[in-house]
């Protein structure tokens, strides 16, 4: 699955456009290196986010096209 929908999906943000737009300012790594909106993401890898004031770190441990709301946490573990 391509990061920008993962990131939508697992809702760690909202939507997709700010997704790639956030890769696209390299404030998203994945496995420490910057990462595209276009990188595959698989289970395993981990997913760092710098927002304006805050970095988020999260493991993905599942992938899934489609996903309610209340499971979309599941998708992912917070490291930091």
């Amino acid at each position: 699955m391509r990061l920008d929908k993962y990131l939508k999906v697992s809702r760690l943000i909202k939507r997709r456009t700010v997704a790639k737009e956030a890769c696209e300012s390299e404030r998203v790594t994945i496995n420490g290196k910057i990462a595209k909106s276009s990188t595959t993401v698989k289970e395993g890898d981990v997913i760092e986010i710098t927002f304006a004031n805050r970095s988020l770190k999260a493991e993905i441990i599942n992938i899934a096209e489609h996903v309610r709301k209340d499971d979309a946490k599941e998708m992912y573990r917070i490291i930091e």
